[in-house]
């Protein structure tokens, strides 16, 4: 039996994005095997190129010219050097368009297709080409024409309003989160929708236009807390590290540090409530069901609260994961790395970088059994792999 081939395997993505969602979507993509090849402004590449410190060093410990935030979302990738707002440079950018399966753009609404880049006009160039536009608003809408951005859609659409402490607590107000959650899952919806169009495909034959919008994805991914709102018109407030509909799922003071404690069910609770050395907490009839303790949670945690002072960190979380509790510390960034879980599963991995030796990078969560993902490049260096590519697209004269 021959070797199976990845995933993606015999897959071309022509590149238009950069920054991070579109990136972000790109690099699953290249994960899973696919050729992606990233076409980038002559001069400055990437906007993210530029988003530094910290930069990548040389093996003389000496600052690169790439920005670990570029790095963050492009291993995989070959680089070519394309001006796309000269007439010269559009027509190579259709020609690659008639060799490919994908191409995946961020530009705003319409910016396209002065260059004759839009989908209706590389329609006619290759009919199979599946064409993903990822912007802040979508194509359609009164916002559709306006720029969007991570943070002030994680404001706009409701994620601010959800996160960070009470306001009724020091420290409380709107927060946002510590990463770009809004870009990242518009680039996983981003993925999972090329896969999808990938796949219809097969059958049809024909290519078609995708519509990914950053607004869309941040107020699909409110999950339950969507939806606590559309059953009961209650509108959800901060919440700082507490659950909204679970309790007890927070953090709680150790006497020398802090934890995690994600009780998830009633049984849980009682196993949670031994440890405590309180099992008529875990039958009581105010906490007995999760319901109840939703009800009576501040008199609850207030008691929970004083015995947690009593032992170390480390002591409750060997103490509650013997019994099945999930809890778990706060780790710094050095601290999850150091994880024997996190290094058992090898998430930090390193490439061959053309300049500085190696470039580590954090490993995909996609475990396949029988096809990995492979870790073949470093994010490419800008313009780095232009003439490779020309050649094999026979477009070299170009």
């Amino acid at each position: 039996m021959s070797e199976r081939k990845a995933p993606l395997d015999g897959i071309r993505v022509l590149d238009l994005s950069r920054v991070l969602a579109g990136p972000w979507c790109s690099q699953n993509l290249a994960d899973l095997g696919a050729d992606v090849i990233k076409v980038e402004r002559p001069g400055t590449g990437d906007d993210t190129r530029a988003w530094g410190p910290p930069y990548l060093k040389d093996e003389q410990g000496n600052d690169t010219s790439e920005a670990a935030y570029y790095l963050s979302a492009n291993r995989n990738k070959r680089s070519i050097t394309i001006d796309i707002s000269t007439p010269e440079g559009a027509e190579l950018v259709r020609k690659m368009a008639a060799k490919c399966d994908v191409l995946l753009e961020n530009f705003k609404v319409g910016g396209l297709k002065k260059y004759g880049l839009d989908y209706e006009s590389l329609k006619g160039v290759n009919p199979s080409l599946i064409y993903c536009s990822v912007t802040g608003f979508g194509q359609t809408g009164p916002m559709a024409p306006l720029p969007g951005y991570d943070f002030m859609i994680q404001g706009m659409g409701g994620l601010m309003s959800i996160t960070g402490e009470r306001d009724d607590r020091p420290g409380g107000g709107p927060q946002k989160a510590g990463v770009a959650v809004t870009d990242l899952f518009t680039g996983m919806y981003a993925t999972v929708a090329i896969l999808g169009a990938l796949h219809e495909r097969n059958r049809s034959g024909l290519g078609q236009h995708i519509d990914v919008a950053l607004l869309d994805c941040h107020v699909a991914m409110l999950a339950n807390q969507a939806l606590n709102y559309m059953t009961s018109g209650n509108i959800p407030k901060r919440a700082g590290n507490a659950h909204q509909n679970v309790v007890p799922y927070q953090v709680f003071a150790a006497s020398d540090g802090h934890l995690i404690v994600a009780v998830g069910n009633d049984s849980q609770y009682r196993a949670y409530c031994e440890v405590l050395g309180r099992p008529d907490l875990g039958v009581h009839p105010d906490y007995a069901t999760n319901s109840q303790r939703l009800i009576n949670r501040d008199a609850l945690i207030a008691e929970l609260e004083e015995i947690m002072k009593t032992r170390t960190r480390d002591e409750w979380i060997e103490s509650l994961q013997k019994v099945g509790v999930p809890s778990g510390p706060i780790n710094n960034l050095k601290q999850v790395f150091e994880e024997p879980q996190v290094k058992a599963r090898e998430m930090w991995r390193t490439l061959p970088h053309p300049i500085a030796g190696t470039a580590p990078t954090t490993a995909s969560p996609i475990r396949f059994s029988d096809t990995p993902v492979q870790y073949r490049m470093a994010p490419p260096l800008l313009g780095q792999h232009t003439d490779e590519i020309l050649e094999e697209l026979g477009l070299k004269d170009a």
